[in-house]
């Protein structure tokens, strides 16, 4: 489990001591953080490619996966507000994590929306679109979960946990569909090629594609908020 908290005072130092031990929780530096990903730089670098965090705890590793996202579409679309924001809101919806400790989901989830809106207005401070920031907002609620990777299921509880997919459709479209932890991760071989798929794969095969536990009709990406 992973944070990146610095200068504990003495109670949070017990706190953190008690987390270590009951939890794992450690924090990962910055430079252990970027030769990490750099090990995967191509894929941090692609606006759609999905990443998932088991143990993310306040959001160490995906707060820099998404500063690389966000560093592609500014230079792609910072000429277009429209394209800038779909496809910004699809680098969000890549990204994903996990996390035991419930006060580190709601931090996770608040890191990356403060960064995603830091660059946001940055970008576009005269013509910031509430909207769209609700949709965002939105799917990074959905996408850093409370959660036991372990047992696929919210702590002490048979309540599985459940991923939405966000899939980029055209004409600023996108199209929701939620799956289980279970299903995406315990990967069933096919039988006719032995081939492996799941949300987080890379291939494009149909081959092993697992059904959604529900599948939304594609909506224009500010109204996301509204699913």
């Amino acid at each position: 489990m992973d944070s990146s908290k610095q200068g504990l005072s003495a109670n949070e130092q017990i706190k953190s001591r008690e987390r270590v031990s009951a939890h794992g929780e450690v924090y990962t530096a910055e430079r252990e953080i970027n030769a990490m990903l750099d090990l995967v730089k191509h894929e941090t670098e692609r606006i759609d490619s999905r990443f998932l965090e088991p143990a993310c705890g306040n959001g160490n590793f995906l707060s820099n996966i998404l500063n690389r996202k966000l560093a592609v579409v500014n230079r792609l679309y910072a000429k277009n507000k429209t394209l800038w924001q779909y496809n910004s809101l699809i680098a969000i919806g890549s990204i994903y994590g996990i996390e035991i400790l419930h006060d580190n989901v709601l931090e996770c989830r608040d890191r990356l929306y403060n960064q995603f809106y830091d660059t946001y207005k940055k970008r576009f401070s005269k013509s910031i679109d509430a909207e769209f920031c609700q949709s965002i907002r939105y799917v990074i609620d959905k996408n850093i979960v409370w959660g036991d990777a372990l047992t696929y299921k919210q702590p002490d509880s048979e309540i599985p946990i459940v991923f939405a997919e966000w899939s980029a459709l055209g004409n600023m479209k996108v199209k929701r569909r939620d799956f289980s932890l279970s299903n995406i991760l315990l990967l069933q071989e096919t039988k006719s090629e032995g081939h492996f798929s799941d949300l987080f794969s890379s291939t494009t095969d149909d081959v092993g594609v697992h059904v959604p536990l529900v599948e939304f009709s594609p909506v224009h990406y500010l109204k996301i908020h509204t699913l």
